[in-house]
């Protein structure tokens, strides 16, 4: 359906490095539609050390390049020393869970000693539209089982049907490339009643395939109709080193049939995503819809945006 369809709009957003928190990346857009005139888009960004926090920037819905606020502090500070996120937080899914609430869904950095690192899934909850966020508890939402044992993360969180509806990628291994340890995860599917309390397993929704694939980046789904479900992902693959997009339907929004062809949107050469595009958000505001994503090493240049043309 969307292949050939988008149009690159540029770069949206990269931070300047005046703050010491924010020195590098703008990583995992995530929009999420104040009113018809504003969208506002949370990510991630690095200090000198690599850790991630989460702020926001508020653009126009008519023009997403057109930045009308820059959050001046993060939304949320990295973990207690020992905690699950003491490595750094990354916000990755933001939603109304109820009148006035907003749930961010963010994982947190390990550092390990016999494995790089393990992300595991937090939750902090937002009573001012987005402006400020407290943890809910200072342990991972989706913490580590026996059979999702180092990844439990890339959350997107729905709430449809009377029910908060979980995609996410988890993982219990490891493969080397290039000499370097990478991780190995699959798409899983779980549902909660309260958005808090999750299951130790998910129902697994998208397997990866072949030898090429080691791992999804963070899924976004987007619900048309009763049976009609959309899926943008990211691919992580051997021979590239990086990711790629990837889209799939469903009828179920579980069950998903690939068309990674027709996304319609790949690197580009001689800009900030001729290496890699990854972490596709999808929202329409209006008669408009956007794709914002990022480029190459996980939005050290900023992210991106397209808009979706007849």
């Amino acid at each position: 359906m969307y292949q050939s369809r988008w149009k690159k709009l540029g770069v949206v957003y990269v931070p300047d490095g005046d703050k010491a928190w924010a020195k590098s990346h703008a990583a995992t857009p995530t929009p999420y539609v104040l009113n018809n005139e504003i969208i506002r888009v949370f990510f991630t960004s690095m200090d000198v050390n690599g850790c991630g926090r989460p702020s926001y920037i508020d653009v126009s819905a008519e023009n997403p390049r057109n930045v009308i606020s820059v959050s001046e502090t993060p939304l949320l500070e990295i973990g207690e020393r020992g905690c699950f996120d003491d490595n750094g937080v990354m916000s990755v899914c933001v939603l109304e869970s109820e009148p006035g609430i907003l749930f961010m869904y963010y994982v947190g950095f390990e550092l390990c000693h016999h494995v790089p690192y393990r992300i595991f899934t937090g939750l902090a909850v937002s009573k001012d539209n987005g402006m400020s966020f407290k943890r809910q508890s200072r342990v991972p939402v989706l913490d580590r089982t026996n059979d999702e044992l180092f990844f439990r993360c890339g959350p997107f969180v729905m709430f449809d049907e009377g029910v908060f509806k979980l995609w996410y990628v988890a993982g219990s291994e490891w493969t080397e490339i290039n000499g370097k340890q990478m991780p190995i995860y699959d798409l899983r599917y779980q549902e909660s009643k309260d958005g808090i309390h999750w299951a130790d397993t998910g129902k697994l929704s998208m397997a990866i395939t072949g030898e090429d694939e080691h791992g999804f980046g963070r899924p976004w789904v987007v619900k048309r109709g009763v049976n009609d479900y959309q899926l943008f992902y990211s691919i992580r693959r051997r021979s590239l080193a990086a990711y790629r997009l990837g889209y799939a339907e469903s009828t179920d929004g579980i069950n998903w049939t690939r068309k990674d062809d027709e996304m319609g949107l790949d690197v580009t050469s001689g800009e900030f995503d001729s290496d890699a595009i990854m972490y596709s958000a999808v929202i329409s505001v209006g008669d408009k819809t956007y794709c914002f994503y990022n480029g190459n090493n996980f939005g050290e240049q900023g992210f991106g945006v397209a808009e979706l043309i007849a």
